[in-house]
């Protein structure tokens, strides 16, 4: 006879979207505010098939990623701001590998994706304001080759 299941206990909590830390080249780059554009698309090609009404036959045919954005406050390391200006002068290949973990509430790695051959193709700080009080934000929107899902 098979066990009951146990009802009783709670679904688990879902992760929350502001605990992730960042990691350029296997160096945790914490301080990032937002990081957004870990999507990917897989276009479609539509078929009809002659005689068949019910439906569309939809056959992928390639997948496309969205550049990341990378958010954080203005600090006094230049880091972001370097790698952008090596690429901007022409520099040996500046691609860097970077990975983006989701922790728990204890600050422990649940979830983490690998992206591959990221590049930087735009730098910027938010606009300077007398009037305003909010913090000065860098922003790095980087182009790159795909991510993986590790765990």
């Amino acid at each position: 006879m098979a066990e009951a299941s146990n009802n009783n206990s709670a679904p688990p909590d879902p992760y929350v979207a502001f605990r992730f830390s960042i990691e350029i080249e296997q160096v945790i780059s914490g301080g990032f505010s937002e990081c957004a554009g870990l999507n990917v698309e897989t276009e479609v090609d539509e078929y009809r098939e002659g005689g068949l009404n019910e439906y569309t036959h939809k056959l992928p045919k390639g997948s496309k990623y969205t550049n990341l954005t990378l958010k954080r406050g203005f600090i006094d390391s230049d880091v972001l701001w370097s790698w952008h200006r090596d690429v901007i002068a022409g520099k040996s290949e500046q691609r860097k590998n970077i990975s983006i973990l989701l922790l728990d509430s204890l600050g422990n790695e649940k979830h983490r994706w690998n992206v591959s051959q990221a590049l930087p193709v735009k730098w910027s700080v938010a606009d300077l304001k007398a009037d305003g009080n909010t913090v000065l934000l860098e922003t790095l929107e980087i182009v790159h080759h795909g991510f993986t899902k590790a765990t």
